[in-house]
């Protein structure tokens, strides 16, 4: 008998002989034939398509091990660059019916349509008839779009996001094909009759906006943020709320702060929320929409946000820049954010938050700036993709 002592980066399970092992948790027993015998952190998964679906690998884990995969997959990373972390907080993991956006894909096939995600390394799709991680109201779409797709989907896979809006669903589909004006009519009767918030059709020269009866936002602390189509956004209020408190009671005391990879502004109206007399805070922003939505939103700050156009990867801020702040909060893509923090390394910055969807290129930028004389104070492990071996973290560096 061989025991599963942890969970491997894809979900499997390891044995103390580093053997792994799909579908085995922690405290699992193996048998010399392969089979395994269930030990006490092993429960049954919560979804019939658990197993078949790519999106959850960890359903099979219960909540014990899904916080220790979240807090290990964060701390494997920091001890493979050699990181030293002041303090670990407690790792959050968003429950179950809070995942508030998702992509989905569709096809029209011989007899029906069908709609999901697709099977792990395979492009088949995994036609859905539950999902308990989305919110409800995005499930409760699934049916009514498999039905449109029936009726409009061509040969072509079609791209399905979901987005839960302040008005309500906002939906984006790409491929779908709307041939003439009983199907254009068809469409807007399916965005009418479910109370979509917004209905966007991309057919391969950018999303047209179909239905729209109000214009859509997203409230970020407290302020509503006009939300473009296929816009980025936290994937669970609870997560960004989580995150966002950190973030304020991180910088405390900071008067001129800059939101480097700022989006829509998430983390740039959290920090002036805080009620901090005589704060500023820049948002900088590559992409031109989510920047342009930020801008709109920002002038309703009375001037404590003012948003930036800037391409960080291109033309990071330099020290001469980035001197005039206090803090930086930064929040880059999955591939990090290189170029800016050989900047911010070099800078004479006594206070980085650095929010990252991905523990690998967040260790090795980590690295660059302990190497510029900063500690690793704090780090909050994330699970918001729940059941899913995708992790994020906030963590937060002092110049000694």
């Amino acid at each position: 008998m061989r025991e599963i002592v942890r969970l491997a980066a894809r979900g499997d399970g390891v044995t103390v002989s580093g053997e792994h092992v799909a579908g085995g948790v922690p405290g699992d027993q193996v048998d010399p034939d392969g089979s395994i015998i269930r030990g006490e952190h092993h429960v049954e998964p919560p979804c019939r398509h658990f197993e078949r679906c790519g999106g959850c690998q960890l359903q099979h884990a219960d909540e014990t091990v899904l916080h220790s995969f979240v807090r290990e997959r964060v701390a494997g990373a920091a001890r493979g660059q050699g990181l030293a972390v002041g303090h670990w907080l407690d790792a959050h993991l968003s429950p179950p019916h809070s995942r508030r956006r998702a992509t989905m894909h569709g096809l029209r096939e011989k007899r029906r349509a069908v709609l999901g995600y697709r099977q792990g390394r395979s492009h088949q799709i995994v036609d859905l008839a539950e999902c308990p991680v989305i919110e409800r109201g995005l499930m409760a779409l699934v049916a009514p779009l498999r039905n449109l797709i029936g009726r409009h989907g061509g040969k072509n896979s079609i791209d399905v996001g979901l987005t839960m809006s302040d008005q309500g669903v906002d939906v984006g589909l790409s491929n779908l094909e709307l041939d003439g004006l009983a199907a254009t009519e068809d469409a807007l009767e399916f965005a009418r009759s479910h109370d979509l918030a917004r209905l966007t059709v991309d057919q391969g020269y950018g999303a047209d906006v179909l239905w729209e009866p109000e214009p859509t936002t997203m409230t970020l602390s407290g302020l509503p943020v006009a939300l473009p189509p296929g816009a980025f956004l936290q994937a669970t209020a609870d997560a960004e709320a989580v995150m966002a408190a950190d973030a304020r009671e991180w910088v405390a005391g900071s008067s001129n702060i800059v939101d480097l990879f700022a989006g829509l502004g998430t983390f740039a109206f959290a920090l002036a929320s805080a009620g901090e007399a005589g704060r500023r805070i820049a948002a900088v922003e590559a992409e031109r929409s989510a920047h342009l939505a930020c801008k709109t939103a920002a002038a309703r700050t009375g001037g404590t946000v003012a948003a930036l156009h800037r391409d960080l990867f291109r033309n990071p801020l330099q020290p001469s820049e980035l001197q005039r702040f206090d803090a930086a909060l930064l929040d880059p893509p999955r591939a990090g954010a290189r170029a800016q923090i050989e900047q911010i390394a070099a800078s004479e910055l006594s206070r980085v938050v650095y929010v990252s969807c991905n523990p690998s290129s967040w260790a090795r930028d980590a690295e660059k700036l302990i190497e510029g004389g900063f500690v690793l104070e704090k780090v909050r492990p994330v699970g918001q993709f729940r059941w899913s071996t995708h992790v994020e973290l906030i963590s937060l560096f002092v110049r000694t």
